[in-house]
């Protein structure tokens, strides 16, 4: 250990006269601790929130997505899914059609969007079948004969779809396609019967009060589409290779065909996620900055407390560096002892946050995050080791900086000034 860093540990001991100085200390190190604890926290559950926002998206969307870009469908789709799935990353793709309808039952009626899908491959591309809360894909397919139930083709409805439309299951419900049909007595919009088979519930409200689905041959036949899809769904081994693997298939499949993956559709909606999480790490960082601003101010009352040593310590042919180094150390030593605390803090919490959030609500009465607002059961969190990293290394670096300045005006203290009156 050099003699610098010793020294620099004992000054940070107090002594009788010196325990504001420690005191002081103390509170630079609480203030790094808790700046560190809250950006740890703070950061884990938005990216828990992003991850669980991702999740329920993912859970009725595929990961990429293929349309034609010059036509209103696709007719070749069976010959598209073939150099698809040969595409490397990729791992299921599906046909689908997408249109928007209104819906009627009784006195209500409600503009959705209806998606066609095909029973046997849609699992293998989304998650529709986990988010089911009744029914099944299988039931989206006409019922036969034999059954003895009326012949409609079949339809699921997110679960505040049926609320606002009042239908419970094996309700039938009207579909109405946006263009009308010419016949002799003039215009006459097209309608349907549709048999509600079953509810899904995705996490989020936008999805589960404004879609639906109904088999791909029932929209092809409701929507004039013999033959033709609207495009194809593709799932992709890992998600986070998404943009590649739409950019493999793009490089395979050429003009007139056009693959987005599920970041660039919804680019603005995680951009802002992102945005958030930068400008909530700026605005917590500003703990440790006056954590920062404590250290200086602590510093500066060493150096008016230790003038004597350190003239001492000038006279004994210490060199300025060597000055710089003693108190330099000092904001170093806080810094790093304030972020390690804070650490052990944020990941200790982190693990345990539904605990918390639990406790605090029982003991003030109040529910922190309601279900019906938040669509959430449990407050997301997932710690970023990385941002973690990032965190100790900002804390660490900014309780050394705010160290420079007082250590400077230590080593140019001249011995004769510190030890004229002694």
């Amino acid at each position: 250990m050099s003699y610098e860093l010793f020294v620099s540990l004992r000054q940070l001991k107090a002594k009788r006269t010196q325990r504001f100085i420690s005191l002081n200390t103390w509170i630079s190190i609480g203030g790094v601790a808790l700046g560190v604890m809250a950006l740890i926290v703070v950061i884990a559950v938005m990216s828990g929130f992003g991850k669980d926002l991702r999740d329920k998206i993912l859970g009725t969307n595929s990961h990429v997505v293929v349309t034609n870009v010059t036509q209103t469908g696709m007719v070749d789709y069976e010959t598209i899914m073939e150099k698809v799935v040969k595409v490397e990353g990729v791992k299921a793709a599906a046909p689908f059609i997408l249109n928007q309808v209104m819906l009627a039952y009784g006195d209500n009626a409600v503009g959705v969007v209806v998606r066609g899908v095909d029973a046997d491959r849609e699992a293998g591309v989304s998650d529709l079948e986990k988010n089911l809360v009744q029914g099944s894909l299988k039931m989206l397919e006409r019922p036969d004969k034999s059954s003895g139930k009326p012949r409609r083709d079949g339809i699921i409805l997110g679960k505040e779809l049926a609320r606002r439309l009042g239908v419970q299951l094996e309700d039938a419900v009207s579909m109405v396609a946006p263009a009308s049909r010419m016949t002799p007595m003039g215009l006459i919009p097209k309608i349907k019967l549709f048999l509600v088979v079953g509810f899904f519930e995705s996490g989020m409200f936008e999805y589960d009060s404004n879609l639906a689905f109904i088999s791909i041959h029932s929209a092809q036949k409701f929507f004039a589409m013999k033959g033709k899809v609207s495009g194809i769904e593709i799932r992709v081994v890992d998600i986070e290779q998404a943009d590649q693997v739409a950019a493999g298939i793009q490089d395979s499949l050429g003009f007139p065909y056009f693959a987005r993956d599920w970041m660039r559709m919804n680019k603005n909606l995680f951009s802002a996620l992102r945005l958030e999480k930068i400008v909530m790490f700026i605005i917590l960082i500003l703990i440790i900055l006056v954590a920062a601003f404590n250290i200086v101010s602590t510093l500066f009352m060493v150096v008016m407390e230790k003038t004597k040593e350190i003239a001492i310590l000038k006279s004994m042919g210490a060199s300025r560096s060597s000055i710089m180094k003693i108190f330099s150390f000092q904001g170093l030593i806080i810094g790093v002892t304030g972020t390690m605390i804070g650490c052990i803090g944020g990941f200790t919490v982190v693990p345990n946050l539904n605990e918390i959030v639990g406790l605090i609500e029982n003991i003030f009465g109040i529910t922190a995050f309601p279900s019906d607002v938040y669509y959430l059961d449990k407050l997301p969190s997932e710690i970023q080791y990385f941002d973690s990293f990032l965190i100790v290394v900002f804390s660490i670096i900014i309780c050394f900086v705010a160290s420079l300045y007082p250590a400077w005006r230590a080593s140019r203290l001249d011995p004769v000034e510190g030890l004229r009156y002694e």
